[in-house]
């Protein structure tokens, strides 16, 4: 997805991660980076297309971003047996479920995309999702072949790369999409203002709703 992307940078006392993520980012692919600056109307900008995809999901269906048309989607990408940085990102998204209330699942889906699909299969995934509270039809997680999921991941400018040790470091982005399928903007890192990235979402929404 050779475009501009707008983007939310974490907070300042985490810069230097959220600039080493860019870094890894810019890597995935030609994909120029420009700041987040919402318009004076505190619109979101329409970047271009969301890179589409068809994955298994943890239920072992298959599920496109075709499928959510109609829908805000928010688009980000973890793994099941990562430790640190995944339960915190997860964790901060699912937080957002009781103030999107009667929202999520009508008008909003998380998708949560694995980077590990060799050991995420449908059923790790169902048993992430549920340590952590979050089922369809407002969360789905998605796996697939690891040539899937490299060019998902690619299309979002996320990189992902296998450490010795059965990690997986990746970059930290979350994609909120709109209902029409266009990609709005990026959240970096996972230090971001839950707050800020509530009142994105609820624009989209807004923005979807005058249409």
């Amino acid at each position: 997805m050779n475009q501009h992307r707008s983007l939310r940078l974490a907070r300042p006392r985490t810069r230097a991660v959220a600039l080493l993520g860019l870094a890894l980012t810019l890597l995935a692919g030609p994909a120029p980076v420009a700041g987040h600056r919402a318009t004076e109307a505190g619109r979101l900008p329409r970047i271009g297309p969301a890179a589409d995809f068809t994955l298994r999901t943890q239920d072992d269906g298959r599920l496109g971003l075709r499928d959510l048309r109609g829908k805000v989607v928010v688009v980000t990408f973890v793994y099941a047996s990562c430790t640190d940085t995944c339960p915190i990102l997860t964790a901060k998204l699912a937080a957002l479920q009781e103030p999107l209330g009667a929202d999520l699942g009508a008008h909003v889906v998380f998708v949560a995309i694995t980077v590990d699909p060799k050991r995420d299969t449908p059923a790790v995934l169902r048993e992430y999702a549920r340590h952590h509270g979050v089922r369809p039809p407002g969360w789905v997680f998605l796996t697939g072949t690891p040539a899937e999921i490299n060019v998902v991941a690619r299309g979002y400018g996320v990189y992902a790369r296998r450490a010795p040790g059965g990690d997986v470091d990746h970059t930290f982005l979350t994609s909120i999409v709109d209902r029409s399928g266009v990609l709005r903007v990026q959240y970096l890192g996972v230090r971001f203002d839950p707050g800020e990235f509530l009142g994105d979402l609820r624009s989209v929404l807004r923005a979807g709703e005058t249409k």
